[in-house]
């Protein structure tokens, strides 16, 4: 109960801090969703770095780990919002637009991970 405890209250923050994330004047003219982008490579790079840390340094709680990769993490990045932008650029005729959204996020996701892993070894 108390893990769940800790991954409620890493969820809240992570939720807070992508809603204010959300919430910075980043507008495109094509309404590319570029904060949505930033805050999920952002969320990569975080979960990267907490991973790499918590298997360097055994000192860290599991407990810490768990509320920041899940909570913080999971409450701040958004796949579900990822997912409605990608079909309201498709719906609304901007196919190209939502392939390269979608290629982008993979991708600078997954180097945004590893880039952490590297920044902390």
């Amino acid at each position: 109960m108390l893990d769940c405890l800790f991954v409620g209250f890493g969820g809240f923050v992570g939720t807070v801090l992508r809603y204010l994330f959300g919430l910075l004047p980043v507008k495109t003219t094509h309404g590319f969703p570029l904060t949505t982008l930033g805050i999920n490579v952002l969320g990569a790079f975080a979960i990267g770095l907490i991973a790499a840390a918590a298997a360097k340094n055994n000192a860290l709680s599991p407990r810490m780990v768990l509320m920041l990769k899940v909570g913080v993490c999971g409450g701040f990045t958004t796949f579900s919002t990822f997912a409605y932008e990608t079909a309201s650029l498709i719906n609304g005729g901007s196919g190209t637009l939502a392939a390269a959204y979608i290629a982008l996020s993979v991708s600078l996701s997954i180097l945004a991970v590893c880039a952490a892993q590297l920044v902390a070894s």
